[in-house]
């Protein structure tokens, strides 16, 4: 019954809002919707270096939430948690590429990791292994291990990240614009989000076990790298290591079949 009366009264205030441009209700709105920032940016602080600040998340967010609120339209019956967590996302994303809070070396470890991944993955039609990754990159397993610690905070995804490949093809192209629209009409935009979806999904299954568990734990079911850890029976950082090299052999598989899609 609680629940109704709470729909109810968020259905009223999104009338107010939309209809008489009434501001009390659009700072009701915000307020109540106000823990969709706190949850986006507390996964999304998860690995990120100590000089990023939670309250900057935070200010990022709210910035997003606001913008969900000024383009939502309520009469198209969708649910609006879904669609401003994109957007406060989106945002915050946006707010750390601005601050660039990765170093630029950093960047440039994490795109030399993913291309050996890439390259011995295709060459050797599985999986690499760490021993194979660090016999390619004549690494020690210590300098390995460092390496992906180092590169850990550069494997957030976001749908407003960049698809550019490696020539600079399809620069500007975000993941969000290969999404499918439920109002889009176009069947080569439905055919390309249902030929990126598989590549995705078969990138996926090919994953080592563990980093598969890692990626569905934590994308799909909403766990944090601690949750996870406790779940797998490992330190949060052996988890944070497991996700890195699942985005990165993810990157590399999906860098590769970027050009037969686009």
């Amino acid at each position: 019954m609680l629940a109704k009366q709470q729909k109810v009264n968020l259905d009223s205030l999104w009338v107010r809002y939309k209809e008489n441009k009434d501001l009390q209700a659009r700072e009701a709105l915000i307020l109540s919707y106000a823990s969709l920032v706190k949850y986006v940016a507390g996964r999304l602080a998860i690995g990120l270096p100590n000089n990023v600040q939670r309250d900057d998340l935070l200010s990022y967010g709210v910035f997003g939430l606001m913008e969900a609120l000024e383009r939502f339209d309520y009469q198209r019956g969708i649910k609006f948690e879904t669609y401003a967590i994109s957007r406060i996302r989106g945002s915050i994303w946006d707010g750390l590429r601005a601050m660039d809070w990765v170093p630029y070396s950093v960047r440039q470890k994490a795109k030399e990791l993913e291309k050996v991944y890439a390259r011995l993955e295709f060459q050797l039609g599985r999986s690499a292994t760490d021993e194979e990754v660090c016999n390619a990159m004549n690494l020690s397993p210590s300098q390995f291990q460092r390496l992906l610690t180092e590169t850990g905070a550069t494997s957030i995804l976001s749908l407003d990240e960049q698809l550019g490949g490696e020539n600079g093809d399809h620069e500007g192209l975000r993941l969000m614009d290969v999404i499918q629209d439920p109002q889009a009409k176009d069947p080569n935009t439905v055919a390309e989000y249902a030929e990126m979806k598989a590549m995705l999904a078969e990138a996926i299954d090919k994953l080592p076990e563990r980093e598969r568990l890692v990626i569905a734990l934590y994308y799909y079911e909403g766990l944090t790298l601690k949750e996870i850890g406790q779940v797998l029976g490992v330190t949060e950082s052996r988890i944070s290591q497991m996700h890195s090299k699942a985005i990165l052999r993810l990157r590399g598989r999906l860098s590769r079949a970027k050009k037969k899609i686009f």
